[in-house]
């Protein structure tokens, strides 16, 4: 059967922005006064570059299950939520990635990682607690 009407198409436009040649270009950050040290004893920067880190990922991750905990309230509606279940599919997760990325993550990344597993944990058998239900994913 051929088609009666024309093809339909669809246009994808680029919108990144790409430096001119009229640009001068991004200044080098500043080198440390200290040889053999990590340059990044600071947080990472806002925007996209941190968001796309594995940092970030573990962020957006343990952020979830807070979230879920009901320890912080939900961005978007700003109440609070209580999903055990939830938090502790991201809690999984988060060890999932520990475990997969093992030898691959840098020594600020695993110290992070480790610190929010051990928060994460922590609040989860608190909450857990308070709402009564015995701690471990409730699978039905």
């Amino acid at each position: 059967m051929v088609p009666s009407g024309p093809e339909e198409t669809f246009k994808v436009s680029d919108r990144r922005r790409r430096p001119s040649e009229d640009e001068p270009p991004a200044p080098a950050a500043p080198p440390s006064g200290r040889a053999g040290e990590v340059a990044r004893e600071q947080a990472p920067p806002l925007g996209a570059e941190a968001e796309r880190s594995l940092v970030g990922l573990f962020m957006m991750l343990a952020s979830s299950a807070v979230i879920a905990l009901g320890d912080a309230p939900d961005p978007v509606t700003g109440q609070r939520h209580h999903d055990p279940a939830h938090a502790g599919d991201a809690i999984d997760l988060l060890i999932l990635l520990r475990e997969k990325t093992e030898g691959n993550r840098s020594a600020e990344e695993s110290q992070v990682l480790d610190n929010l597993l051990h928060d994460l944990q922590l609040r989860y058998v608190n909450a857990t607690r308070r709402s009564g239900s015995p701690p471990g994913p409730s699978r039905s």
